[in-house]
């Protein structure tokens, strides 16, 4: 379940748009640790609208073509994370943040989809031999 509902986020843009509060009070008046939230949000309402706001209920998984686009994007431009996210209808900027740690780490190859589940050394091992493996993977 998503931290903030839609109707939440509804509610502190239009305090933010309409009474002309600032991100951090409103992140303090609401209790929030951080105002970087009610920012994005804020940003996301001015470029996209009431869809800007709306709660995705899947983990997108996002090609590799897709994010060196944004961060091509963000090189070119000089946009920061936030601008990038509203850019390309990305729900936080923390997640363009990981894909330039990672592609100035390890490049292109360090956004490539990982492949989820059983390891491949693992794979088409028997039920016993695969517990031996992961209690000792384990210790």
């Amino acid at each position: 379940m998503a931290k903030y509902s839609e109707e939440f986020k509804v509610k502190v843009v239009t305090e933010n748009i309409d009474g002309n509060l600032s991100y951090r009070s409103l992140a303090k008046k609401y209790h929030m640790g951080s105002f970087t939230p009610i920012y994005e949000w804020v940003k996301n309402y001015e470029r996209h609208g009431m869809e800007g706001l709306e709660r995705r209920n899947t983990k997108k998984e996002y090609s590799v073509q897709f994010k060196l686009d944004a961060i091509q994007f963000m090189l070119e431009t000089g946009a920061s994370y936030t601008e990038t996210a509203v850019q390309f209808k990305l729900s936080t900027s923390s997640i363009v943040k990981l894909w330039m740690k990672k592609f100035r780490k390890q490049g292109k190859e360090g956004l490539e989809l990982k492949q989820k589940g059983v390891k491949e050394k693992l794979a088409g091992l028997s039920p016993v031999e695969y517990r031996t493996q992961s209690s000792q993977s384990a210790a």
